[in-house]
């Protein structure tokens, strides 16, 4: 196992591990660490700890210098620097006409490299553009083409929930999500109402997503006949957040709300439609019930 600090370089994104070669870090500090790139500036995220060898990724650089005035200095002048050349860009993406949308520009700490992030609908080449603008900038330059939801990331947003996007405010990585999530959670199966402003399926669907599946085998489902205090039914609607079900109950088609956990699903077929055989003759035998009374 090695000691490692996780360092980021931006203030909602993955962190990385550093050897902090003996010096004393707290998370929050600024420092300036050794990357693929050269010198680059970051906040330390994880404090100093024993990390395994098989959750370090690659070869493990050092962290320089805890960062001092001069640096942030440095970065500053960096971020106006990649301002311009954002400028230099977008006017070199008109002429050569391009369909692409330039969003965010990054200079690396010593000044050597410039990296372009940009989205398109379709894949561009964009060689001979790389070539003009570094001729202008008179540097190295990458461009990178990023997907919807990171465009969402860069940019940032308001979600449907009114609040700031999860990805702009706090998730460091995007994990799957999936129709099934949704259906799971008894969403009605329109992308469109459960999409963000990205045009994918909302982040958040993940959050109760674990929830939703454990109670779903312990409770009765949708279509099942039951026995609640108040006689037989059939089960018309499930929330599995707050566990309720509503029932039809038999004796009069009433229908009544009850924990589904205080339900007992009878072993009867289970209804495949409005109304099912079993259902029916449950029903007659309640008519009946009635009647003798």
């Amino acid at each position: 196992m090695s000691v490692c600090v996780g360092v980021a370089f931006k203030r909602v994104s993955k962190s990385y591990w550093f050897d902090p070669d003996g010096l004393d870090l707290e998370e929050g500090q600024r420092v300036i660490v050794e990357t693929s790139r050269g010198l680059e500036i970051g906040a330390v995220k994880i404090g100093a700890r024993h990390v395994p060898e098989d959750e370090i990724q690659s070869a493990l650089k050092k962290v320089v210098r805890i960062a001092l005035p001069e640096d942030y200095l440095q970065e500053r002048e960096n971020r106006e620097k990649a301002k311009e050349a954002l400028a230099v860009c977008n006017e070199r993406v008109k002429a050569y006409e391009l369909a692409m949308r330039l969003l965010q520009a990054e200079l690396s700490f010593d000044g050597g490299q410039i990296t372009v992030y940009f989205s398109s609908e379709n894949r561009v080449d964009f060689r001979e553009l790389v070539r003009d603008i570094a001729g202008h900038l008179h540097c190295k330059v990458q461009l990178h083409q990023v997907g919807a939801r990171d465009q969402a990331k860069m940019i940032g947003s308001i979600g449907p929930c009114g609040l700031t996007l999860c990805c702009a405010s706090f998730l460091t990585d995007f994990a799957p999500v999936s129709m099934k999530m949704a259906k799971d959670q008894s969403l009605f199966l329109n992308p469109v109402k459960f999409s963000g402003v990205c045009g994918k399926l909302m982040c958040c669907l993940r959050y109760e997503h674990e929830m939703y599946t454990e109670a779903r085998p312990k409770l009765p489902q949708i279509g099942d006949v039951v026995r609640t205090p108040q006689g037989q039914g059939k089960v018309m609607d499930l929330n599995l957040s707050t566990q309720i079900a509503l029932v039809e109950l038999f004796l009069n088609g009433e229908e009544v709300s009850f924990p589904a956990l205080e339900l007992s699903v009878e072993k009867t077929t289970k209804c495949t439609d409005c109304r099912g055989c079993s259902v029916d003759s449950l029903k007659e035998d309640a008519d009946e019930a009635v009647i003798a009374e």
